[in-house]
């Protein structure tokens, strides 16, 4: 099996997805991508010949914050049996009110004009965020995998991480003068949160396991809601300049 996450968490390393389902079918190995930070509107893997995607449906599925579910999707009848029997068989089923949860926010993602206020407001962060440090952001011309994401996403995510230029205890200034930005982990919601990787989501990794792959103090990471971009761009600024 080869199993990639594109975008990364957190650092938003892109991975070649029509190549790498090539490697997987010249090896006859079953490919799976982790599709959770892109969501289908940005990122279709099976369309690229990956066999499954996963997603964490808590965040960009749900787009509210109020489930904690899973989703698994494929288009190879033998393998969606296989795995209906396994879900059947270890009882991975969600219980009733999350699927509804779930479908709901599936259904209106787009009817309200979440995902594209979201993304809108990214963008603009984006370019703001990138005058404080090195911004992560592969639509951005100064990203390594900037050509790969023209590529292959239809469009920009909601999903910026930024490390700031500071001692290791600049990145936890800003955040805790931000206004606008929830100082939480699980991303995707309408809602925009702000988290630090190094002492939050990856703080069970080994010092020199997260220093060794970019994952510093100084990498703040941000999920963009359906605030004003105004707002945002504005709380950002305010924050850098009261450092």
């Amino acid at each position: 099996m080869i199993w990639v996450e594109t975008p990364t968490n957190p650092l938003l390393k892109l991975a070649d997805l029509s190549a790498i389902a090539a490697i997987a079918r010249r090896h006859n190995l079953i490919s799976v991508a982790d599709n959770t930070f892109a969501s289908p509107a940005i990122h279709r893997p099976l369309e690229h010949g990956f066999d499954i995607v996963v997603h964490s449906a808590t965040k960009y599925l749900n787009g509210h914050s109020d489930v904690v579910a899973p989703a698994v999707v494929g288009d190879n009848s033998g393998l969606a049996e296989k795995l209906g029997y396994l879900q059947n068989a270890v009882g991975g089923v969600l219980d009733p009110f999350s699927s509804f949860l779930t479908l709901r926010g599936i259904r209106t993602g787009a009817a309200d004009g979440a995902p594209q206020r979201e993304r809108a407001a990214a963008r603009r962060m984006a370019g703001t965020a990138a005058g404080s440090g090195a911004s992560l952001v592969s639509r951005l011309a100064s990203h390594p995998h900037h050509q790969l994401a023209r590529q292959q996403m239809a469009l920009p995510g909601g999903m910026i991480s930024v490390v700031v230029k500071g001692d290791e205890g600049y990145a936890e200034r800003i955040i805790s003068k931000l206004r606008w930005f929830t100082l939480a982990e699980s991303p995707g919601g309408v809602e925009s949160l702000v988290s630090q990787p190094f002492s939050m989501t990856h703080a069970s990794i080994p010092l020199e396991k997260r220093l060794a792959n970019g994952i510093t103090p100084q990498l703040i990471r941000l999920s963009v809601g359906i605030e004003d971009p105004h707002d945002l761009i504005a709380d950002w600024q305010q924050a850098l300049r009261r450092e």
